[in-house]
This record gives structure tokens, C-alpha cells and sequence, in this order.
């Protein structure tokens, strides 16, 4: 079987410092990326939830800002949590369960939830 190709975005943070949440995987699935899916954030998240919520939208907004970018080995569980809203389908049609899908922020539903991060 032949190992599926992944683009590794350098300089992005592999995880939040200090704690276990992950936002990038090291190597390729040989099965294929795991498909995304839209997760709820409730407004009751632990703190270091929304912690790594927003160290996460950070890194995104300041590595691709309103460019598509192509998923690569950004974490699936991770990205999942902005699906669907602020990160979204940048091609049609689109299949989230590969690693060359192409994505892109939404920069209106953005700048509603990470006022601070993405700002006017």
C-alpha cells in the first residue's frame, strides 16, 4: 500500500506549550486522512479548552489568514472544533477526507467568535 501524501506545515505549533492538546500529527495515515466533522463549542468549555481553541485560530489566522490552505497535518479532531464556521471548504466539490483538501477561514464568522484575533 502506498503511504498518502501529506504536506507538513512548518513553523506551525505542533501543540499548545505545556499541556497535550495536539494540533498537527507527525506522519500520514497509509488509510487516508480522517474525515472532518463539525463539532459544537459550548459556551460551558473547560478554560484550557478555549485555550487551545484560540492558540490554535492564532496560529491558523497568522499562517494563512484569508488564503485557502491545503489541510495537510493539521489534526483532524483539532480543526473539526472550526469546521463548518470559521473554517470552512475552499474548492467544489470538497472531500474532507483527504490530506490535499483545500480549506479557508471565513473571515466574517471569524471575526464574530475571535474578535480579538482576527479583529476589522
Amino acid at each position: 500500500m502506498a503511504l498518502a501524501y501529506m504536506l507538513k506545515h512548518r513553523g506551525f505549533p505542533g501543540r499548545l506549550p505545556g499541556t497535550d492538546f495536539q494540533f498537527t500529527l507527525r506522519r500520514a495515515n497509509p488509510k487516508g486522512a480522517t474525515p472532518l466533522s463539525s463539532r459544537e463549542r459550548r459556551s460551558d468549555r473547560r478554560a484550557p479548552d478555549r485555550r487551545a481553541d484560540e492558540f490554535f485560530f492564532t496560529a491558523l489566522w497568522n499562517t494563512f489568514g484569508e488564503e485557502p490552505f491545503e489541510r495537510g497535518n493539521l489534526d483532524a479532531g483539532r480543526l473539526s472544533w472550526f469546521y463548518g464556521r470559521e473554517v470552512i471548504p475552499a474548492t467544489d466539490p470538497f472531500d474532507d477526507s483527504h490530506y490535499e483538501a483545500m480549506l479557508k477561514i471565513d473571515v466574517r464568522a471569524a471575526r464574530q467568535a475571535f474578535p480579538k484575533i482576527v479583529g476589522e
